[in-house]
């Protein structure tokens, strides 16, 4: 089975590396966060994605062999070109979920390979709109815990899925690692996808 270092805690992207043939192993590096001023969703995702990956590097440096890759990546929702991460509590949870009812957002994905001394990256970005919600619906799907650890409070893997009436892009990439792109770039970097699991 091929070998990949993961640089993310997020179940949905090992869960995602997984059903594609790979052994993880999990790298993770707390970085910063936070968006700099002025700074635009598309840079911000890119800078994360790139952070996180060095990061890693920097940390398990001792122990990463250099012929496997190591994988980083980072979501972003953007709203009328505003930035929309994690909740912080309810309320916050609430406040994004009623600026997403009946428009559309983006949602941004970052993905960030180093392998050999080499740096590979690619964003991808979707369109989702969600139909219009009421207070009853934002409140029952905050009261169930699911937005609380998800770019723009939602996830469409989930239950959040039902408040989403269109999408154009990529559903794994809302999900937080796009399958196409990533693949492509795994290929670039020498480490293709196995197309099997045995």
């Amino acid at each position: 089975m091929t070998e990949l270092y993961l640089a993310s805690a997020s179940p949905r992207r090992r869960d995602i590396l997984q059903q594609l043939g790979f052994r993880i192993h999990l790298t993770v590096a707390e970085i910063n966060e936070t968006p700099h001023p002025q700074e635009s969703a598309y840079h911000y995702v890119g800078r994360m994605a790139l952070e996180k990956n060095r990061a890693a590097r920097s940390r398990y440096a001792d122990t990463l062999r250099p012929d496997l890759p190591l994988l980083s990546a980072d979501t972003t929702v953007a709203l009328d070109s505003r930035i929309l991460g994690k909740p912080a509590n309810a309320e916050e949870a609430f406040t994004m979920l009623s600026q997403l009812s009946g428009t559309s957002h983006q949602v941004m994905t970052a993905v960030c390979i180093s392998r050999l001394g080499q740096e590979y990256s690619v964003l991808q970005s979707s369109e989702v709109r969600f139909k219009t919600l009421s207070e009853q619906e934002i409140r029952a799907y905050i009261a169930g815990g699911e937005p609380m650890d998800k770019a723009g409070a939602y996830a469409i893997q989930g239950i959040g899925g039902i408040f989403v009436s269109h999408l154009a892009g990529s559903f794994t990439g809302v999900m937080g690692l796009p399958v196409f792109e990533t693949a492509a770039l795994l290929r670039e970097c020498g480490c293709p996808v196995p197309l099997h699991t045995a």
